[in-house]
């Protein structure tokens, strides 16, 4: 049998890489002739350069740079394609891990971090980046990440307004003139599967600033900030509008790549799979196997998982989602995949279900591909 492990991680538990080594023990178990192909999987948020990276046999970098909350932290990044496209997470420099859950604050967060990654990027004469934009703690529109590139955010004095959402308020105008010289002739390939525009209720306060720790003032402020940012885009002759898909993701920094950089914002799920090789192995498999620690809703409706099972049924390959845990309307799940099952094994709590994690997802997908054998000898 030729099968394709290609999960996410198990978010808070397992990375999409040791999730892939477990189900492969699972597999081994019930048939040591299966050929295995493993390839972790992210859809742009943190692990995302991590991923990819190992998936495709590059070399990963370590750098200092800027953390959301003004103090240095370690980010890293990828390099691909011999050395020629860096992969970097957005969240390596500015995301939510890396700050306390009590000091979340949108107003002071900045993505500061994430422009001087893309710099150490292109300091290794990189001519392509990937970068994955999810997970971020930032609601600054990017201007953190924009002014470390070089760009010039400015009040109506010509002064600096500073870093954090709250410096939004104060901006007047954007100056290009210093912008860095390694951003020419440079492609730019955001992965994100946030569709939302920048501005409104659907856009990156309203949606995604409480969970930043933005409360009801601040988001209106942030959103209000954003709409100021917007119009400065649109005096330098940057923008016509802020309501393309990927817009409002990592707090605006989705609108500020695309805008500023000629960035093209594509589903993360999908560049993260091609960039992987799973399209290669794909024609000649027998079954996908892909997973994630929680499945609900959302999941079907476009999460990493049911991209996995979408692109799997169009080339007739079979798919098998193995979850940590099955919420919402499970029936559901079988219009995507051809097989879903929650790995728990009747633990109460979820203290016991991670402890026990590891052990239960090799039981799961051992239990799978016993399932498809039986299947073959009731129906040969």
């Amino acid at each position: 049998m030729n099968i394709i492990i290609a999960p996410d991680s198990f978010k808070g538990n397992m990375s999409a890489c040791e999730v892939c080594s477990i189900i492969e023990d699972g597999v081994f178990r019930a048939d040591k002739n299966a050929l295995v192909h493993k390839i972790p999987l992210a859809d742009g948020g943190e692990g995302t350069a991590r991923t990819v990276t190992q998936a495709a046999g590059g070399q990963l970098v370590k750098t200092h740079v800027t953390g959301p909350m003004g103090k240095k932290v370690e980010a890293e990044f990828g390099l691909i394609n011999d050395k020629k496209t860096a992969v970097l997470d957005a969240a390596s420099a500015c995301g939510l891990e890396l700050v306390n859950y009590n000091e979340l604050n949108p107003m002071k967060a900045t993505s500061y971090g994430a422009g001087e990654l893309i710099l150490a990027a292109l300091d290794t004469g990189v001519n392509e980046l990937i970068i994955g934009i999810g997970g971020s703690a930032v609601n600054d529109g990017g201007i953190g990440m924009l002014s470390a590139l070089g760009f010039r955010i400015i009040d109506e004095k010509g002064q600096n307004v500073g870093q954090g959402g709250g410096a939004l308020a104060k901006i007047a105008a954007i100056e290009c003139n210093g912008v860095n010289k390694n951003l020419k002739n440079i492609s730019i390939k955001v992965a994100c599967d946030v569709t939302n525009p920048l501005l409104g209720h659907n856009g990156a306060s309203f949606v995604f600033g409480p969970q930043k720790g933005a409360t009801p003032f601040m988001v209106k402020t942030l959103d209000e900030g954003l709409a100021k940012l917007w119009n400065a885009w649109i005096k330098a002759g940057l923008a016509d509008d802020v309501e393309q898909p990927g817009d409002g993701a990592a707090g605006g920094m989705g609108a500020a790549l695309r805008i500023c950089l000629g960035a093209s914002i594509e589903s993360g799920a999908m560049l993260v799979m091609k960039c992987s090789g799973f399209f290669n192995h794909l024609s000649n498999c027998d079954l996908v196997i892909t997973g994630e620690g929680m499945t609900d809703g959302q999941t079907a409706g476009g999460k990493l998982c049911s991209i996995v099972a979408r692109e799997s049924r169009k080339a007739g390959v079979p798919s098998a989602l193995i979850s940590g845990a099955l919420g919402g309307e499970t029936q559901n799940l079988l219009s995507v995949f051809d097989y879903a099952v929650s790995i728990a094994c009747g633990q109460t709590g979820l203290d016991a279900m991670i402890k026990d994690s590891r052990r239960d997802l090799a039981f799961a997908a051992e239990n799978l591909i016993r399932a498809v054998r039986l299947g073959k000898k009731i129906n040969g």
